[in-house]
């Protein structure tokens, strides 16, 4: 029974501690949960968000209407500014290791992440219904998987801590309370994907509570991924090249200007071969936020072209 009454105590430690710091979003399962991380501000998972305003409810009953103060939805991050009274912020003390948004991460855990094996608590307060805690563990370190723009978030926490419908944005836990992650996706197997905590995404989060803009640079076409774009060349009669076929082209965008039409295929990015999506994401991000070019070599039939994209800072993502 000693083991037991350990995983007993680590739990209800953990929700003593961190319960009064999470939130629920909106009113009944099919909302979001939240986590306060400083006086006035509320973390929770981008895709949780309906509109501009949303309610908050916290844990001493109290319900307040937030309205969002920075979303950095690339990385499904969004930071709510509400009056959190007297809840008091997540413990948020970061480690190294990968990032949300960063390079891609190398095989097991990042350094000063946790790694497989590690126990984790996961609590939320789905739609305002009352406060949740599980324990689990573990179970992949350095994942990636897409966010809600199609951006691949980098370095998540696979665990295996189960979560009800309405969990999204509330905070992944170390048995001290630390913040490790914001619970983001529910895999088949009952598996939970965690955007990671670490330094940089705390310095985007400040970033967002003062609500500071985040605005990628987006050159404005629908592509198609490499092997649809070799089957449709293939069945046209074209040589087979790898890289990304536009689909469509938003008008007055930076990619029409720079004269890419649909059909086009992207076989380069700034001097780099467009393999795969990740790479033009990875060029995109290389350009300045102020604004800048990017160099793009372009397959129009057999016929090889250089464009370049012209930014000029404030492109939505």
């Amino acid at each position: 029974m000693n083991s037991i009454t350990t995983l007993q105590d680590a739990i209800a430690g953990a929700a003593e501690r961190v319960g009064p710091s999470v939130v629920g979003l909106g009113r009944g399962w099919g909302h979001g949960s939240g986590v306060v991380i400083a006086d006035g501000h509320v973390l929770t998972s981008a895709h949780t968000l309906r509109r501009d305003e949303v309610t908050v409810s916290f844990a001493d009953g109290r319900r307040e209407i937030a309205t969002v103060a920075g979303v950095d939805t690339d990385n499904d991050l969004a930071v709510l500014a509400v009056d959190t009274g007297e809840a008091p912020p997540v413990r948020w003390e970061p480690a190294g290791g990968a990032e949300a948004g960063g390079d891609p991460a190398p095989a097991g855990p990042a350094p000063g992440g946790p790694g497989i094996g590690t126990p984790v608590i996961a609590l939320a307060n789905p739609g305002g219904r009352g406060l949740r805690a599980t324990l689990g563990f573990v179970s992949s370190a350095g994942r990636s998987f897409r966010g809600p723009r199609g951006r691949r978030i980098r370095g998540a926490i696979e665990h295996t801590a189960p979560l009800p419908r309405g969990s999204s944005g509330g905070p992944l836990v170390d048995p001290d309370g630390n913040l490790l992650g914001l619970n983001s996706l529910r895999l088949d197997g009952g598996l939970i994907l965690a955007v990671p905590a670490g330094a940089a995404v705390k310095e985007r989060v400040l970033g967002l509570a003062r609500g500071e803009a985040v605005t990628p640079h987006r050159l404005g076409v629908a592509i198609a991924p490499p092997r649809v774009a070799r089957r449709l060349r293939s069945a046209v009669g074209l040589p087979e090249r790898d890289g990304l076929l536009v689909r469509a082209v938003e008008d007055e965008s930076p990619g029409a200007e720079a004269g890419i039409e649909p059909g086009d295929l992207i076989v380069a990015a700034a001097g780099s071969p467009t393999e795969g999506v990740e790479a033009l994401y990875t060029a995109l991000d290389a350009v300045p936020a102020a604004g800048g070019e990017l160099e793009l070599t372009l397959v129009r039939g057999t016929d090889e072209r250089t464009v370049t994209a012209a930014f000029r800072g404030e492109q939505a993502a």
